[in-house]
């Protein structure tokens, strides 16, 4: 990891960068903004907030994207307050213990890692679940929630939807995952769960489990009809924009209505007839009877 050190007290620089470059970091040294201007990328920006009177804001400017950490002498506005809001991460205060600018060193890397981990994932997620259409979210309703669903990544976009308008995260488990009642129960009642697989379980755990989520900020999942009395409200989602999974054994007409429904958009009828194994006529009969209309 790269580090930059702009500061005009050289053996205080030198000092800085002799205890980091014992802990693996690579540092290079800057005694005026002028010269920090002119060096490269760095990951760490340790800046002086009193370089002999210089204007320090370019090099916040110019290394946003990094992170950067003031050297202060003493708190101010100008020294500490102003530099913040321009885009510094955070500050120390002169003199201070190497050990405890390492921590904040280490703290934001770890923040940014974390970040760019979450944006990826994110991203990820949204992408997945793009094609499916949520019905309004409706954050009021009262918790626990079940989602009935005929595929699990319906309810997965409603759950995301739903924390989304509350602005809150959620902790996911599956009922599928070994000791997830025991781990369930050990939630706050303030923390809001998504739980998937409430079909796996079995009669007698229902009722359980059911117990267990009475006090719970909880949307739970299910894809089979819920048969047994639960007590709370159930929101049914349907799709036809499914993908199957591997061991399901589908009728031919199911199998025909799923690769019209994802593929007409993405090959001509020709091409899509041939695929089938049948006529472009009774490519356009089976829309007909699947009430599929093609997107123009």
């Amino acid at each position: 990891m790269r580090v930059l050190i702009v500061e005009n007290e050289i053996y205080l620089a030198q000092s800085i960068a002799s205890k980091l470059s014992e802990k693996g970091y690579s540092c290079e040294i800057a005694a005026s903004i002028h010269d920090a201007l002119q060096e490269g990328e760095f990951d760490v920006i340790l800046l002086s907030t009193n370089i002999n009177g210089q204007d320090f804001y370019p090099i916040i400017q110019r290394y946003r994207e990094s992170i950067i950490i003031l050297l202060v002498s003493y708190i101010s506005q100008d020294t500490v307050s102003d530099p913040l809001r321009a885009g510094a991460n955070d500050y120390i205060l002169k003199p201070f213990m190497i050990e405890e600018l390492i921590r904040k060193i280490e703290h934001f890397v770890q923040f940014q890692q974390l970040k760019s981990q979450n944006e990826s994932y994110r991203s990820y997620i949204d992408y997945t679940l793009q094609d499916f259409d949520v019905p309004e979210v409706a954050v009021k309703e009262p918790l626990p929630l079940f989602l009935k669903t005929n595929y699990q990544k319906q309810a997965d976009a409603y759950a995301f939807a739903f924390a989304d308008r509350l602005g809150e995260s959620f902790r996911f488990y599956s009922l599928n995952q070994k000791g997830a009642l025991g781990k369930i129960k050990s939630e706050k009642s303030s923390q809001l769960l998504y739980i998937t697989d409430y079909q796996s379980l079995k009669r007698s755990e229902k009722q359980h489990f059911l117990e267990i989520i009475a006090n719970k900020r909880a949307l739970v999942s299910t894809t089979d009809p819920i048969e047994e009395e639960i007590g709370y409200r159930v929101i049914e989602l349907h799709t036809d924009n499914r993908i199957y999974d591997i061991n399901e054994i589908l009728t031919i007409d199911e199998y025909v209505k799923f690769v019209i429904l994802n593929y007409q958009n993405k090959f001509p009828d020709t091409v899509l007839s041939k695929k089938l194994g049948i006529s472009r006529k009774s490519l356009w009969e089976k829309r007909k009877k699947y009430e599929i209309f093609k997107k123009r």
